[in-house]
């Protein structure tokens, strides 16, 4: 029987043209009736999922040979939106406000290519048809209008209201947070109509901020019964009989520590390092066997999938397996027995690995180690500390040495390593903000992030040479375009990115961050830099991790929070027991399986940074309530066509309008990326440093206004000419402002979540998310 992808690659041929489903069915010669009905039902999916397109004779083509492309719709709160295709490498299309139709952020929608720069990437579009729904349900404040009311969206992106008929507000009023299902979507200058399913709360009710985020993301709260019950069923300890019969590897009399935050209880990985007789050395990862205690298709394994990852909010986690598995049985507490699977590496004097081995295991940790007390001791900090782990101090000297020959290694190849400060929101009981404190990223977050890196890329390569289905977690060069404008960007300050045509290797980008570090324009130029980059994310192919510089990349450590890491690690598991292979039955089912996964995942791991930065700007916000008409000294974060955004110290972002700016009429420049005074010739960029006032705090947009107070000028008129500036030129208006505005230009841009994977590993609650 003919596949999905053979009948798609079929079409995709260059001298293909569009047949009737009589003339397909001919040309693979379907003869059995059973097998013509499962033909008909796939390409019936296949035009539901818009992979395939019929036309109006009944000829079934793909949409890139019609001039259009599939992909899922970002949209914006002024009304225009960009199509994010689902083709590798494709560049976005921006999208007019006039030719949304009907479709919604998030939608999967087939969209007409209308214009395409000369360069041919600056594309325009318009949607053409809607292919799936993402929006099913929405939150937001309700307006009775006595025989009907309406929910006004939370997010700004949906920016039309939601028209809901009495029968359908069942006893909500005005002023209460809403959830409502859509049960009539929009249709030209008609409103969606929906259904009020649930009432969250007065709007000012302490916790329904917070509730109100976590359903606008739709994220699931409470594990259904049958997923309990499982859990349940899950043993507390550890019998020999099972450690015997799986024939793990005995580790528990070998010295191996967890290193993890103060308040961390998921603790999914233990190292150990021994220096080795010729001098190399050996570095153990032992990472809790969830996999065992969630089999494949099981209750566990399904709501897994589904979640994707834990999510951490400012006051909870969402986690993805239930609090018995992931505080319990597959959490490495110490001096207990745990079943793991452990990647064993030995690095020569020149950090070259020589050896490694992958394989089942159990062991017992000897202590529950925090980075501060590891900080302490590595770094001589405090006699008490070092003298309750004298046992443990040259173990922890060693894990020092290793991990910044790691780090070194790792920089001289071409890895990027951005630093940016980030910050932890501190809330009471009731989840009011009480402080904000920067996180730190000592040495101890250093030796757990090198030896997490060292074992993720370890297995990726080992399992991309043995040739069996597995994710990897790939990283894509950037776009030609983006990464020439900031080339051009970086030269206007004296700085010379060198590359091959269009392309750049990664160690060029970390050279360019090595010679700006300390100067003035150290912030500006790495902001730039990071908002060029291209956003990790999970593959069934292993194509490379441009930010890491590595050709072989995985998530290997993470099993209790991230499903990539559970289904790799079944998979490691079932090859090593059936010697080194899988069957061909097996092998065509994960070959299938993995896209699938691969999609998912990346997929909940953007929800989940969208719902942790919502909560995040949220409380923020909120903490500066108090504080409006108070005046802070900032750096500016970022400029666009509409104002600039200032950072404080404590790493809160406000805006200041242009609309604020009265000395002068200020011209923005796309390409130097700053603001510049048309008669006074005042220059306002990224990184210059700034006095503001707190002006005004919106908690329903989570927006925070500031007042310019003053600034340090930093420019001259002979700047301005240098900079090749024509102040008699505006700045693009229509559909150029609206998109400078738009992808990586609001408040904090594309900075944030994940864009060059800085950290590679960072763990949750220390730096960014893993790479």
């Amino acid at each position: 029987m003919i596949t999905e992808q053979q009948l798609l690659d079929f079409m995709r041929e260059t001298a293909y043209k569009p047949m009737t489903y009589q003339e397909l069915e001919q040309h693979f010669d379907i003869q059995d009736a059973a097998n013509f009905k499962v033909f008909l039902a796939m390409l019936t999916r296949l035009e539901e999922e818009g992979q395939i397109l019929r036309t109006r004779s009944d000829c079934y083509g793909v949409p890139e040979r019609m001039n259009l492309l599939r992909g899922r719709l970002q949209a914006h709160a002024k009304g225009f939106g960009f199509l994010i295709p689902d083709e590798t490498g494709h560049p976005d299309v921006y999208i007019h406000a006039n030719d949304m139709k009907t479709a919604m952020h998030g939608d999967i929608v087939l969209v007409r290519i209308t214009s395409k720069g000369t360069d041919g990437t600056r594309m325009e579009g318009a949607v053409v048809r809607v292919v799936k729904r993402a929006v099913e349900q929405i939150v937001g404040i309700f307006e009775n209008h006595e025989s009907y009311g309406f929910v006004i969206p939370d997010d700004k992106r949906i920016n039309r209201d939601i028209f809901v008929a009495r029968e359908h507000m069942h006893g909500a009023v005005t002023g209460q947070k809403v959830v409502v299902r859509i049960i009539v979507y929009p249709e030209g200058r008609a409103a969606a109509q929906g259904e009020v399913i649930e009432v969250l709360g007065h709007k000012d009710d302490p916790g329904v901020d917070i509730l109100s985020i976590i359903r606008k993301h739709q994220l699931p709260e409470a594990f259904p019964a049958e997923v309990m019950a499982e859990a349940e069923a899950v043993p507390d300890a550890i019998s020999e009989e099972e450690i015997v019969s799986q024939g793990r590897r005995d580790l528990r009399g070998r010295t191996i520590v967890t290193i993890d935050g103060e308040d961390a209880k998921d603790l999914d990985d233990a190292v150990h390092v021994v220096k080795l007789p010729n001098g190399h050395y050996e570095l153990g990862v032992h990472i809790a066997d969830v996999g065992y205690y969630v089999p494949e298709g099981s209750e566990l394994d399904r709501e897994a999938y589904a979640r994707g990852c834990s999510v951490y909010l400012v006051d909870r986690v969402i986690p993805m397996l239930p609090h018995r598995l992931s505080n319990g049985i597959c959490s490495l507490h110490p001096q207990v027995d745990r079943l793991t699977l452990s990647c064993v590496m030995e690095f020569d004097e020149k950090m070259r690995p020589v050896r490694h081995d992958i394989f089942p295991s159990v062991i017992r940790t000897v202590e529950r180690m925090t980075y501060t007390n590891v900080r302490k001791i590595v770094e001589g900090e405090d006699p008490e500390v070092i003298a309750r782990y004298a046992e443990l101090e040259d173990f922890f000297l060693l894990m020092k040495e290793l991990a910044l020959k790691l780090r070194k290694r790792r920089m001289q190849r071409g890895a990027i390593d951005f630093d940016f400060e980030e910050s932890k929101v501190i809330v009471d009981e009731q989840g009011k903000p009480v402080d904000i404190v920067k996180r730190e990223r000592s040495i101890a977050e250093q030796i757990i992030e090198e030896f997490m890196l060292a074992a993720n890329e370890t297995v990726a390569e080992h399992f991309h040479w043995l040739r069996v289905p597995f994710l990897y977690r790939i990283h894509e060069e950037p776009n030609a375009e983006k990464l020439f404008h900031f080339m051009a960007f970086a030269a206007n300050f004296g700085y010379v990115v060198r590359g091959k045509g269009n392309s750049v290797h990664p160690r060029s980008l970390q050279t360019l961050l090595e010679e700006i570090e300390g100067t003035r324009e150290q912030t500006v130029i790495s902001t730039m830099m990071l908002r060029s980059m291209k956003q990790a994310k999970y593959d069934a192919e292993s194509t490379g991790h441009f930010g890491l510089a590595a050709e072989f990349y995985s998530h290997f450590t993470s099993p209790i929070r991230r499903y990539p890491d559970l289904v790799i690690h079944r998979v490691i598991r079932e090859v090593i027991q059936n010697g080194g292979t899988l069957s061909e039955k097996r092998q065509e089912y994960l070959q299938t399986r993995m896209p699938d996964i691969a999609l998912q995942s990346s997929a909940r791991e953007r929800v989940a940074v969208d719902a942790e930065r919502d909560t995040e700007a949220l409380k923020k916000a909120e903490f500066m309530l108090d504080k409006i008409g108070e005046e802070f000294d900032g750096i500016i974060s970022s400029v666009t066509s509409f104002g600039m955004f200032v950072e404080l110290d404590n790493t809160v972002e406000g805006l200041i309008r242009l609309s604020d700016l009265t000395d002068d009429y200020y011209h923005f420049h796309e390409q130097h990326m700053l603001l510049v005074g048309e008669r006074t010739s005042n220059i306002f960029r990224i990184g210059d440093e700034v006095r503001i006032r707190v002006g005004r705090v919106n908690l329903e947009d989570y927006t925070i206004d500031f007042e310019l107070v003053s600034s340090s000028p930093r420019y001259s008129d002979r700047d301005v000419r240098e900079f090749g500036l024509d102040l008699r030129k505006r700045s693009r208006g229509g559909k150029g402002a609206e998109r400078s505005g738009g992808r990586g230009a609001g408040r904090g841009g594309e900075r944030g979540g994940e864009r060059a994977a800085p950290g590679g590993e960072r763990r949750r609650g220390h730096g960014r998310p893993g790479g």
